[in-house]
C-alpha cells in the first residue's frame, strides 16, 4: 500500500485537495479531525490534558479556547500538549492505516499539517504539498471567524515556510488555479505514485506492532 503525505500552510487549500482525493476514491485520513475528536466530550485526550491542566477541561471535553490561552501564555505548554497528545493521535493514525490495508486499498493519503515539522514525511512514500501565493493564503485566513493578524503570525511560526515545504514536496499542487487545475494534478500525481513500489506498508515491526494495533480495531474488522 502506498502512502501520500497530503500538507500545507494554514489557508493554502489542503482541506479543498483532500476532498478532491476522496473524489478519486483515494482514502484520506484527517489530522484535524481526529484532533477534534480525542478533544470531544469523551475522547481519548480529555482526562490526559485534563490532569495537567484542569482549566483546559469543560463539561467533559477538551475547551480548545482556553487551550490556546494557555500556549500563549506558557512557552512549556505546547510541547507538553504535543507529547501527550501526539500518541493518541498516532494510534488513531495507525488503525486507519490498518483498517486500509486489511482492505486491500493500493494508496492511502495522509492529511497532516504539521507533516514536515513532525517528521511524517519518512513514513510517506509521496509527499503533496498545497500551495498558494502569500497575499492569498492571508485573505483566507484573515476571513476566519475569530481569526486575528497575531494568531495567524502565531500559527505561520511554528510552520515551516511554505517555499520550504515546495522545494522538499514531491508533488505541489497550486490552489490558486481553479478547482479543475487541483483536480487533473492530483489525479495525474496519484497515478505516477501508483507506478512506484510501495516504501513503507507493511511497516517495519519494530515501529508498529500489527497485534497492538488489531486490538484497537472495532469489530467489523476482527
Amino acid at each position: 500500500m502506498r502512502i501520500i503525505g497530503l500538507t500545507g500552510s494554514i489557508g493554502m487549500g489542503k482541506s479543498a485537495a483532500a476532498r478532491y482525493l476522496r473524489f478519486l476514491g483515494i482514502p484520506v485520513y484527517d489530522s484535524d479531525a481526529t484532533v477534534h475528536s480525542v478533544y470531544a466530550r469523551g475522547g481519548a485526550a480529555v482526562g490526559p490534558v485534563g490532569a495537567l491542566w484542569p482549566i483546559a477541561v469543560r463539561d467533559g471535553a477538551v475547551d480548545r479556547e482556553a487551550l490556546d490561552t494557555l500556549i500563549n501564555a506558557d512557552n512549556s505548554v505546547l510541547p507538553q500538549l504535543e507529547k501527550t497528545v501526539h500518541p493518541i493521535v498516532h494510534m488513531a493514525q495507525q488503525r486507519f492505516l490498518l483498517s486500509n490495508a486489511l482492505r486491500r486499498q493500493p494508496v492511502i493519503a495522509l492529511d497532516i499539517p504539521l507533516l514536515f515539522e513532525t517528521g511524517g514525511e519518512n513514513r510517506c512514500d509521496a509527499v503533496f504539498v498545497v500551495s498558494a501565493p502569500a497575499f492569498i493564503q492571508r485573505a483566507r485566513v484573515l476571513a476566519r471567524s475569530r481569526m486575528t493578524p497575531e494568531k495567524f503570525d502565531f500559527i505561520l511560526a511554528r510552520q515551516t515556510p511554505d517555499d520550504v515545504k515546495r522545494e522538499r514536496a514531491d508533488v505541489v499542487v497550486p490552489s490558486h488555479q481553479g478547482w479543475l487545475t487541483m483536480l487533473n494534478i492530483l489525479r495525474d500525481a496519484v497515478g505516477t505514485v501508483l507506478t512506484r513500489p510501495a516504501r513503507h506498508w507493511p511497516p517495519d515491526p519494530a515501529t508498529f506492532t500489527r497485534r497492538a494495533s488489531c486490538r484497537e480495531m472495532p469489530s467489523r474488522f476482527s
